[in-house]
């Protein structure tokens, strides 16, 4: 999760045929344009936290990212697992959140986001 800077970026690293996995939609977000309007929701939900990386784990093609955050008091946990391609594209990003209290806050300012990129 990138703070801040060009979006155009992000949009960038993402492969054309990426796929989002959410802690609380139950299908794939398949494709570059979903994935990317998730990850920037995301980008903006938590542009109000103290949000940081607590730990990192790395292999050839892939990693999982340990994060922190809290926002209204809630304090949330979770990883981002992130598999990328020869071409050091993004082929999917997998997100898992804890506790409870915080995939409920997190759904409902993502769909906050989501409907505000939508128009």
């Amino acid at each position: 999760m990138r703070q801040g800077g060009d979006d155009s970026l992000l949009f960038d690293l993402l492969d054309e045929d990426a796929v989002f996995l959410s802690p609380v939609v139950h299908t794939p977000q398949q494709g570059r344009q979903l994935t990317f309007a998730y990850l920037s929701a995301a980008t903006k939900v938590f542009a109000r936290s103290q949000f940081r990386y607590a730990g990192e784990w790395y292999a050839e093609r892939s990693a999982v990212l340990e994060f922190e955050a809290e926002i209204d008091g809630i304090q949330i946990n979770g990883v981002d697992m992130i598999w990328w391609n020869d071409e050091q594209r993004i082929t999917r990003f997998k997100v898992m959140v804890r506790p409870l209290k915080a995939v409920n806050l997190l759904h409902q300012m993502m769909a906050g986001q989501l409907q505000n990129a939508a128009g």
